[in-house]
């Protein structure tokens, strides 16, 4: 599953490598990669693929009652999850809404109900937790936290450990750069320079570039 999923993220572009000439997220960290799967959700024969593989790892977080997708970009693939199980669906957003009920979270969520929180993309883990502890306060108890890629780092595997919450996801930073040296994509010589942005993402720019 790793390598097909990776494989299709980037026919499509919404995982994009560029060593040479890296990309500034918005944070203004200088980075070889650039992730955005809601690229996904404009091809249908992909996002029905992703659909069906989060259906599946979905099996490994046990029994829920609620899929949860985390604002924004976990909503429409926790939508399309949550109805190919048939169960209810919520949403966390990062903030609570500032007029009506003020929401934080939307969509009916009952005391003591499990929950599968569904996003994207898992970086350091902070946006994931702070939808799981959203939850928790609403009195859910969280099974987990499965999302389409993840970069590895190993701040997000402690941030996870330390909350206790177990995560997986349907492909990796390895598998995507495995996939993308196969497809021609990058160039073998290159996999140095991803490597040592993994191991310093914060500073990559200035020490490999």
């Amino acid at each position: 599953m790793q390598a097909e999923v990776a494989r299709k993220l980037l026919e499509i572009k919404a995982v994009k490598l560029s060593p040479s000439d890296p990309f500034t997220w918005a944070s203004g960290i200088q980075s070889p990669i650039y992730c955005d799967n809601r690229v996904a959700l404009s091809y249908p024969a992909v996002r029905s693929f992703i659909k069906t593989c989060l259906a599946e790892k979905s099996v490994e977080f046990g029994t829920f009652d609620v899929v949860a997708g985390v604002a924004t970009a976990g909503i429409p693939h926790g939508a399309l999850l949550a109805d190919v199980l048939q169960k209810p669906f919520v949403y966390v957003r990062s903030s609570a809404k500032d007029h009506g009920r003020r929401n934080l979270i939307e969509g009916e969520l009952h005391g003591g109900q499990k929950v599968l929180v569904i996003e994207d993309l898992i970086s350091t883990g902070g946006s994931c937790l702070t939808a799981v502890e959203a939850l928790q306060d609403a009195g859910a108890t969280v099974v987990g936290v499965l999302a389409i890629f993840q970069y590895g780092f190993e701040k997000a595997a402690a941030a996870f450990s330390a909350k206790n919450i177990p995560f997986d996801t349907l492909t990796t930073y390895d598998a995507l750069v495995s996939e993308a040296i196969s497809m021609g994509y990058i160039a073998p010589e290159e996999i140095h320079t991803l490597k040592k942005w993994r191991e310093n993402p914060d500073g990559w720019g200035a020490l490999y570039v």
